[in-house]
């Protein structure tokens, strides 16, 4: 069973370069492709203006196949030149909660601040 899961951003190293695709190997077990429909939302003309070999880069797991070692992979949606930032939005259970909370509040100090631009310009 592999460690890889769709959805996950992982780092790889380019190995190869076609007029369809990118070539990575991701560790000593896994080897992935960017398809050419997958580098970019873009008409892609010249892979080789995305990518260099060697070059290592961040891919995001679009499917994963345990038996052949192989994963499908895309750069499309993601920064692939750097680190992603870790995820520091912590999810809770009070969900919007806290936001409806807080919205009256947030609105009453916004019409207050209008008024008093509004006073001080007719003055």
């Amino acid at each position: 069973m592999s460690d890889y899961k769709v959805g996950d951003i992982i780092k790889a190293e380019v190995t190869g370069i076609t007029n369809y695709g990118i070539f990575v190997r991701v560790d000593f077990s896994y080897n992935g492709l960017i398809h050419i429909s997958e580098v970019s939302n873009e008409y892609v003309n010249d892979i080789h203006k995305y990518v260099e070999m060697g070059e290592i880069i961040y891919c995001q797991v679009l499917e994963v196949d345990p038996k052949t070692l192989h994963l499908k992979l895309s750069i499309k949606n993601i920064n692939y030149k750097s680190e992603p930032l870790p995820n520091t939005i912590k999810e809770t259970r009070l969900g919007f909660l806290p936001l409806k909370e807080k919205l009256q509040t947030w609105v009453d100090e916004t019409l207050k601040k209008y008024k008093e631009e509004e006073n001080n310009e007719e003055k």
